[in-house]
């Protein structure tokens, strides 16, 4: 009696375990009802009492107390299956990751400037990367090639013009051999950079731009119109300049911007360029008309403390960074048209350096690095409530002073690269590229992580912008081989683009006359057949030509392992090659539907 006894308390209490273990974890992942009340566990010892006093039955006493536990098990797996719903949100980008580039890739040696201005430092274009620097006896900045890895020259030539410290520098969007930057000097100048380099001392700018009274802190350029920059400083006035003049002194802003109390911190537009915001020493965001410097729409929140604010594409959304009320580094997200509150508040850490957020418009990807830190969290934002969502975090024992940004033209588009920053250590006087990732198994290109993007191409001229239109970035594709003619954006195109090749956007294309198409193919015709009869028909029947040259090596079969190699590596660039006409090709069709179809059009309506 007394091993039955045992036996079934053993049961029980194996069964009363796993009911506390797994309901606990059901009840902490959902809010459910709670599970109905087990049979009482007094019941069993009595069944067990009776059935032990029978003497032919005691095979029967483990499936008699073995009854109850069976049930609560039961109940429990059912509770298990109708509470816990783990919620996983799809994304393409949950599994990005950071790689950070080879001590042999890095550039080694920069003196990186001790300034201790909140700017980035820093401007990357997909031929050079320029770094402020150092310098006794006024300002200067380096500009190195991209592909100038290793040690770095201390002698290295530098653009050193300006009469103090350089505070800011940014390259032009539409042109990679032009770069502006702005000095406590109280100037903003604009330098043309040699398309082989900086291979001597530059001092003497393409422009200059004279009109603060104070030191210059920031600026930024249009993200449209050609040649618009706009400057700050700490005289709390943002200027607007015009650089289409043929004078290299230019004094006279074409727009003077007067609505802050204090030091303008960040500046950023939306996609359009129709909209400023910025934020400012007082803590405030303002949202203004960048053409007639109205102020529309300011932040008067209690609880949030701006210090870099940032557009966030075509999400009609903000994000600013700054601390809380107990001085904790936060993100805010804003609502455009609403500044009162905002739509989302998140505490990061307690650290004291400065939040520099970045933002991926092609994937919705979030990026916030830290001044002082060695890590990069990265979210994705989405339009629908909670709007971010947490991805992960780049660590690094290396922090960082400033960084830079690769323009989406300029990444590695066959390793998945979505991504890339230049981190500058000061404390190895270092500046280290970081690519973002997604990891894929296939080498070929990804379209759907490369969606159409902001090319080089402006969609207007300054004068364009000044008399009151608003147009898209011009928009092009990142897959290797496809030469398009760029693409506009149809959000916000309010007139047909014109690129500065003169050639027509094709997304939204004007009417062309039926003569300039018929003129074109016959030309393409034409140029066929000039490339076919140009080589006999002996030397076609002879040779193979490969890519317009005569290939020899197909005439024999290869005769040692060295031939072998040679010859696979030539048919693996042939192949390369046919895939990139192919995709040529396949645009120029593409480009040549949509004329047709809009010739048709035209002629519908007449």
């Amino acid at each position: 009696m007394f091993e039955s006894s045992r036996r079934h308390l053993h049961l029980l209490n194996s069964g009363w375990r796993a009911v506390l273990y797994q309901g606990g974890a059901a009840s902490a992942a959902a809010a459910a009802p709670p599970p109905p009340p087990p049979p009482p566990p007094v019941c069993a010892p009595r069944r067990a009492r009776s059935v032990s006093r029978k003497p032919d039955n005691t095979a029967g006493e483990p499936e008699s107390s073995i009854i109850p536990v069976l049930h609560l098990l039961s109940d429990c797996r059912s509770i298990t299956k109708m509470t816990w719903r783990p919620q996983y949100r799809s994304s393409k980008f949950r599994h990005v990751f950071g790689k950070a580039a080879t001590k042999e890739n890095c550039y080694d040696g920069v003196p990186i400037t001790l300034s201790v201005h909140d700017n980035l430092l820093c401007s990357v274009n997909p031929r050079f990367i320029a770094v402020i620097t150092e310098c006794a006896g006024g300002g200067a900045f380096l500009v190195l090639s991209v592909n100038h890895t290793g040690k770095v020259d201390p002698h290295h030539p530098k653009v050193s013009g300006h009469r103090g410290n350089v505070l800011d520098i940014k390259w032009n969007p539409f042109n990679d051999f032009c770069i502006a930057s702005c000095s406590e000097d109280a100037t903003v100048k604009v330098w043309d950079i040699p398309q082989h380099g900086v291979m001597k001392n530059i001092t003497v700018p393409w422009k200059e731009l004279q009109g603060h009274s104070r030191r210059v802190g920031l600026i930024e350029w249009h993200p449209t119109a050609s040649n618009v920059l706009f400057s700050t400083g700490y005289d709390y006035q943002v200027m607007v300049w015009n650089l289409n003049c043929p004078e290299p002194v230019v004094k006279n802003p074409v727009r003077t911007i007067s609505v802050h109390s204090d030091v303008v911190l960040s500046m950023s537009f939306n996609m359009d360029g129709s909209r400023l915001a910025t934020s400012c020493k007082d803590k405030k965001i303002r949202i203004i008309d960048p053409r007639t410097g109205t102020l529309l729409r300011e932040t008067n929140c209690k609880t949030h403390k701006a210090s870099k604010v940032l557009f966030l594409g075509n999400l009609k959304m903000l994000l600013s960074t700054g601390t809380s009320r107990w001085n904790h580094r936060q993100i805010a997200l804003w609502d455009q048209e609403d500044l009162s509150e905002p739509l989302f508040q998140e505490d990061l850490d307690g650290s004291s350096g400065v939040l520099f957020p970045f933002y991926d418009p092609d994937t919705h990807m979030l990026y916030i690095a830290g001044k002082g830190d060695g890590n990069i969290r990265y979210y994705e934002i989405s339009s629908e409530k909670p709007y971010v969502h947490f991805l992960t975090e780049y660590r690094s024992i290396l922090p960082q002073k400033g960084m830079g940004v690769m323009p989406k033209r300029g990444l590695d588009v066959c390793s998945c690269e979505v991504f890339r920053f230049y981190r500058l250590v000061t404390i190895k006087s270092l500046i280290e590229p970081l690519s973002m990732i997604v990891p894929r198994r296939s080498e070929s290109y990804q379209e759907d992580i490369y969606p159409m993007t902001a090319g080089k191409e402006p969609a207007m001229t300054a004068e364009e912008w000044l008399s009151g239109m608003d147009k898209g970035p011009v928009l092009m594709s990142l897959k290797p081989g496809s030469k398009l003619e760029p693409y506009a954006d149809l959000g916000s195109v309010k007139a047909p683009v014109v690129s500065v090749d003169s050639q027509r956007s094709v997304s939204r294309p004007g009417p062309l006359p039926l003569g300039l198409i018929q003129q074109q193919q016959q030309q393409e015709e034409r140029e066929r057949r000039e490339t076919s009869t140009n080589a006999p028909p002996h030397d076609r029947s002879s040779n193979t030509i490969t890519n317009g040259q005569r290939d020899f090596t197909h005439c024999s079969p290869p005769k040692t392992e060295n031939e072998l190699r040679q010859m696979f590596y030539k048919q693996q660039d042939e192949i390369r090659k046919l895939r990139e006409l192919l995709n040529q090709r396949d645009v120029r069709i593409k480009q040549l539907e949509l004329e047709i179809k809009n010739v048709k059009n035209v002629q519908s309506l007449r």
